[in-house]
């Protein structure tokens, strides 16, 4: 088992045996460089005076030994990372430990800044500029290394160019991290100029420096085509969870600029802090903040037309007065009233959930918080735990309603779909309708819901179990209504064929629109149960050793939260290996 740890000081006796362990990794692995091997606990002291900050990532193994590092470093000036070194203990080849290393750095350090990339140098893989067949085979095995994980060689610079005395030489790589596959001219300019004139400031002069700025002419950079790996695209999904790390939430505090208060409109932002703290409290998750994936995805499962009136009527309206849709025509598109207001019940399927000023906004803030889960997944992460708010699954291609303005599951399953196959398992209490809209005609994601019969239970007019999808779509819709006072045995009995449904499917990814308003007590739902369940539900979706994508949806009694959202994150846990 590999344990990642990041150590950002030495100030305690943990910290100083695991920068002793590395430093004696450094030598074996660098032995002509001891002189910086010795300089690495006042390079992490004395961020000030080296003008950037850096960190080492730790993987360990058995009882605190270290069996690897990367050394990072991160210029907040202008907030870019810097792998300086990279290296395992020697004898552990082939165990996995340099990609845990090297995905930890990644996910843990540089996604959790929110940096716009990675750089590093690596020993030129080209006879002409290493001569030495050993160090070029090592060279060539350090470039394939990165072209799997997606780093991209640097072209059309003089990068390469030999310096210092005796002249050394490298090539320039770059990892946009998953968020970018184009690096803009100017960035990697700043970005090179900082490098340059602080990590080598003593082997390099003002002259070498003006020289590889001035190189780059192209815009954006050009990268070299990928010389060790198939240049098609493969699934980034990563089923192999080396990380220790494996567990991650996404959250962002820009969901309380959307927050209702009147009465009985029970998604409030106290709903998200309650889910937080819980998680504080049991631990083993790390945190990421939610990055920005602009439009494009959303309008891949919303419709333009939607999208847009959502945008404007917004930023149309005053702080503080919502506007409730009461008026529901029979949509046509050819007659629409002039007040943008009004026109809510166009789109709208119900009078509970407001136009506000900020709702927009807010639920862009949350697809981008369900879409960075996503890339955790892809990132090698065993869970990923979205806390979005406002909710998403009531949002169809073309409509809004039950507190939902777009729809982060959908959208963050769309996005994995260019990946692998995917499965949307909703146990919230509604019907997730908005999602079986989207996909109600495609069979490369399947959708399956648990939830109060719709005799019963909003949204009334969808999710009964005749449902069965359209077109290619047929039999990849499959819904489970249940009644109301449904208890602990019969919801683990439905939940169980649900999950062999799914297992038969053989997803590549699963995601779970997870909603708290199953239990006993929630005033949207029916249901009888009891916090317990969610214990089980957690073991078993994590003994289905599929990778997990976290929805946040409903859930309004908050000691409902609390104690349904303690059980979940116990029993995902107790399975986890």
């Amino acid at each position: 088992m590999i344990r990642i740890r990041i150590l950002r000081d030495t100030g305690s006796l943990v910290s100083r045996d695991r920068v002793k362990q590395i430093q004696e990794i450094f030598v074996q692995r660098f032995p002509k460089l001891v002189e910086y091997a010795e300089k690495i606990p006042l390079l992490i002291r004395e961020p000030i005076r080296h003008k950037y900050c850096t960190t080492l990532v730790v993987a360990e193994g058995a009882l605190g030994r270290v069996d690897g590092f990367a050394l990072v470093m991160h210029f907040s000036e202008i907030n870019c990372c810097f792998l300086d070194f990279i290296a395992t203990r020697s004898g552990l080849r082939g165990r996995g430990v340099g990609s845990a290393l090297y995905d930890a750095v990644v996910s843990e350090y540089c996604r959790n800044l929110s940096v716009k990339g990675l750089y590093l140098e690596v020993q030129p893989d080209l006879p002409e500029l290493t001569t030495d067949p050993a160090e070029l085979k090592q060279a060539q095995i350090a470039v394939r290394f990165y072209e799997l994980h997606g780093v991209r060689v640097i072209e059309n610079s003089a990068y390469s160019v030999p310096v210092g005395d005796p002249p050394t030489t490298a090539i320039l790589l770059f990892d946009g991290l998953g968020i970018t596959h184009t690096l803009a001219r100017r960035e990697a300019q700043e970005a090179i100029k900082m490098i340059l004139t602080t990590r080598f400031a003593k082997a390099t002069d003002s002259e070498y420096i003006d020289q590889v700025i001035e190189s780059f002419r192209d815009d954006p950079v050009t990268f070299r085509p990928l010389r060790y790996i198939k240049a098609v695209k493969e699934h980034r999904i990563i089923r192999n969870f080396n990380s220790p790390l494996a567990y991650t939430f996404v959250f962002s505090p820009k969901h309380e600029i959307h927050h209702v208060k009147e009465r009985g409109y029970f998604e409030r932002p106290i709903r998200v802090e309650t889910i937080r703290n819980v998680i504080r409290d049991v631990g083993g998750f790390v945190s990421t903040a939610p990055r920005e994936y602009g439009e494009k995805w959303i309008l891949s499962v919303h419709d333009k037309t939607f999208v847009h009136y959502l945008r404007t009527v917004c930023a149309s309206l005053r702080q503080g007065r919502p506007v409730y849709p009461d008026t529901f025509p029979i949509r046509r598109p050819d007659n629409r009233p002039k007040e943008l207001p009004v026109q809510a019940g166009y789109y709208c399927i119900d009078t509970g959930t407001p136009l506000y000023a900020n709702a927009y906004k807010a639920a862009r803030t949350a697809v981008n918080t369900a879409l960075t889960g996503a890339d955790e997944i892809l990132s090698g992460k065993r869970l990923a735990y979205s806390i979005c708010r406002p909710p998403g699954h009531h949002a169809g291609k073309r409509f809004f309603g039950g507190f939902c303005y777009f729809n982060n599951a959908a959208i963050a399953a769309n996005y994995l779909s260019q990946e692998g196959k995917v499965a949307i398992l909703d146990i919230d209490f509604h019907h997730g309708n908005g999602t079986q809209d989207i996909f109600y005609n495609r069979n490369d994601v399947l959708t399956v819901s648990i939830h109060g019969h719709p005799d019963y239970s909003y949204p009334y007019f969808s999710g009964y179990e005749a449902e069965r999808g359209e077109g290619e779509g047929v039999d990849f819709n499959r819904n489970f209504p249940l009644a109301p006072r449904t208890e602990n045995d019969k919801y683990l009995r439905v939940f169980d064929k649900a999950i062999n449904l799914i297992l038969n499917f053989n997803p590549d990814i699963m995601v779970v629109s997870l909603g708290f308003d199953i239990l006993k007590g929630d005033p949207t739902g029916t249901f009888l149960l009891s916090p317990k369940i969610f214990e089980s539900i957690g073991k078993r979706l994590i003994s289905t050793k599929k990778p997990l994508l976290v929805i946040q949806e409903g859930g309004y009694n908050i000691r409902g939260i609390r104690s349904g959202s303690r059980a979940f994150f116990k029993g995902c846990n107790e399975n986890r290996t």
